[in-house]
C-alpha cells in the first residue's frame, strides 16, 4: 500500500496539480490585493465616499447585511475582470511568440513527448492501413 501511495504521489499530474494549487493561492492574494487596495478605493471615490459595506436593515432580531453581499458581488466581478485581462494578455503573448517562431519548437517537443511509442505490431498495422488507403485512392482515380 505504501508503494502504491509513493507511485501515486510521484506521478507528474499530482505534482503539477500541487504546484498549480500553490501558485493559484499566491495569485489569489495578488488579485485580492489589487481589487481591495486599488479598485475598491476608486469605486468608493466614484460613489462619493459611500461605504455600501455597512448597508443593512433589521427584521425583528435579525440583521440583514445586504451591503456586504453587494461588496462580495462587486469584488467577484472585479476579480473575474482582472483574471479575464490576465488570461487575454497571456493568450496574446503566446500568439505573438508563435508568430515569431519562438514557442513552436517547444510545443512540437511537448507533442512528440506525448505520443506513445508504437509497438512493432502497431507499426505494421499502421503501414498496412496506409497501403490500403493508398490503393483505394489509386483505384478511385
Amino acid at each position: 500500500m505504501w508503494q502504491d501511495f509513493k507511485e501515486f504521489i510521484s506521478r507528474g499530474n499530482v505534482i503539477d496539480l500541487a504546484i498549480g494549487l500553490i501558485i493559484g493561492a499566491s495569485f489569489t492574494a495578488i488579485v485580492n490585493s489589487l481589487v481591495d487596495d486599488i479598485f475598491m478605493p476608486i469605486i468608493g471615490v466614484l460613489l462619493g465616499g459611500v461605504n455600501i459595506e455597512g448597508l443593512s436593515f433589521t427584521v425583528g432580531d435579525a440583521s440583514i447585511n445586504y451591503g456586504e453581499f453587494l461588496m462580495a458581488v462587486i469584488s467577484f466581478l472585479l476579480i473575474a475582470l482582472v483574471l479575464f485581462f490576465v488570461i487575454r494578455f497571456i493568450t496574446a503573448a503566446n500568439k505573438e511568440l508563435e508568430e515569431l517562431g519562438l514557442i513552436e519548437e517547444e510545443q512540437k517537443a511537448a507533442e512528440d513527448a506525448q505520443e506513445p511509442e508504437l509497438t512493432t505490431e502497431e507499426r505494421l498495422l499502421t503501414d498496412i492501413r496506409d497501403l490500403l488507403q493508398a490503393n483505394l485512392a489509386n483505384a478511385e482515380t
